[in-house]
């Protein structure tokens, strides 16, 4: 459900739609009544720079659309539908490649209920808090919202969307709300059968998905296993693009195969492949010299890095594109040293440091990785400080802010209260491009945690 194109083109967009009548009351209003159409109405296609074509979109016949009546929510917090299961998945973590470059995804549930007036009705969704990174610097947040329907089909209520720009929000392109932009949408049938239709975004102009079920019943590689019980889709985008899709059981989207050769997939699933029992000394071996060299990034702290995971790989069992994106963060880490590039030197090591603490969901409690997640934010927020990087730093306290809202309802009152303190200082001193002031609060924030 992530926007393609600049915020301002998409307003540009929307605006030009609204005011030239394109859109349907079907599209802009609630859930569409009346017996299904063959034809299709036009959805213009919006190109990335968010200019809008007079070309419509290849969409399905109406008639082939399951998403068209109007759901009842009794239980909507309870999301147990086994393709989309967003109240049973604590989180996921994606690796891939994109735009070139790598691209990780954390999705997190959070605690948090909202409540979306839908069709007059108020509605208590699930919230999933969405963390993309791009060469591990913080490029998109979101808050989704998601509710399941008494008919066992899951909707889409909307998300608030920040895309960030140098560690600062650039624009909120692809916020939506149902009720006050558009419909709730189906992101989810209740039992999907080969060439069903529908839309998990449907507010032509802003933001549009329609999704093809090509296959049921498959089974399919997953990060530790086959998986069975899986669907393939294609999705149609605004801007007339196609996805190739992978959703499986205890995982959700599996992988997402966009044009061209960027790639993103499931690389763990929590609870789906933890497995009981002690950390395998081999992963503490590699956490710790992965520490040293977060620490200070040295021939021989990245030497020992790179022996200590070639050992943990060959002990135990790690997922194809996790292991693939751990041997290119060693390599550029390395490579980054050697040129004596401070810059590329603190981005790969970060990267270097997320796919390790990754590696710990198998094991460990995701309280306890979440606590080392911020103790690796503040590590990196104090190199980035000390290289006087006031974008990065202002994207470090962001890592932490969001990492923080996962585990804060969690803490005990008087140490939230300090780390709370020590964040806000931090922030203070973010925004104001003050990297003395962020060194120091970064201090005082390690002291806290």
């Amino acid at each position: 459900m992530r926007n393609r194109y600049p915020a301002a083109a998409v307003s540009a967009a929307l605006a030009a739609t609204l005011a030239t009548g394109a859109g349907t009351a079907g599209a802009l209003g609630g859930a569409a009544g009346g017996p299904p159409s063959t034809a299709t109405d036009c959805v213009r296609i919006v190109e990335e720079d968010g200019k809008e074509t007079d070309e419509c979109l290849p969409l399905a016949p109406e008639r082939d659309r399951v998403d068209r009546g109007t759901p009842v929510f009794g239980r909507p917090t309870d999301i147990t539908n086994p393709l989309h299961a967003s109240s049973e998945i604590q989180q996921v973590i994606y690796d891939g490649q994109v735009d070139g470059k790598s691209f990780r995804t954390e999705l997190t549930l959070l605690p948090d209920i909202k409540t979306v007036t839908v069709n007059g009705e108020r509605v208590r969704a699930r919230t999933i808090q969405f963390m993309s990174f791009s060469d591990g610097r913080v490029l998109e947040v979101a808050h989704d919202w998601f509710a399941q329907a008494d008919d066992g089909s899951v909707w889409y209520l909307g998300e608030d969307v920040f895309n960030y720009e140098n560690g600062v929000v650039a624009n909120t392109g692809g916020t939506w709300q149902a009720g006050r932009d558009g419909p709730a949408a189906m992101i989810m049938p209740e039992e999907p059968k080969a060439g069903d239709v529908y839309r998990p975004e449907n507010i032509p102009g802003k933001v549009f998905e329609e999704v093809t079920v090509k296959a049921v019943g498959q089974t399919v590689p997953g990060p530790y296993g086959p998986v069975e019980g899986a669907m393939t889709t294609t999705e149609t985008n605004l801007d007339g693009t196609r996805e190739n899709k992978v959703i499986a059981p205890g995982y959700g989207e599996l992988t997402i195969d966009e044009p061209g050769p960027d790639l993103e997939a499931i690389t763990l699933a929590v609870p789906t492949d933890v497995t009981p029992g002690p950390l395998p000394a081999g992963l503490a071996a590699l956490s710790a010299a992965v520490r040293a060299a977060h620490t200070e990034a040295t021939d021989a702290t990245v030497t020992k890095a790179r022996a200590a995971w070639d050992a943990y790989r060959a002990s135990d069992r790690v997922p194809r594109l996790l292991a693939s994106q751990m041997d290119r963060d060693l390599d550029s880490l390395g490579a980054a040293v050697k040129a004596r590039d401070a810059a590329l030197v603190r981005g790969a090591v970060l990267r270097v440091a997320q796919n390790d603490l990754d590696l710990h969901l198998r094991y460990e409690p995701l309280a306890t990785v979440e606590a080392a997640r911020m103790e690796l934010w503040a590590r990196q927020s104090a190199l980035d400080g000390a290289a006087r990087d006031t974008g990065a730093i202002a994207g470090d306290v962001t890592g932490l802010e969001l990492t923080w809202e996962r585990v804060r309802h969690d803490t005990e009152p008087d140490r939230a209260a300090r780390i709370d303190a020590s964040l806000k200082a931090l922030r203070d001193a973010a925004d104001r491009k003050d990297a003395s002031a962020a060194q120091q609060a970064t201090s005082r924030l390690t002291s806290a945690l």
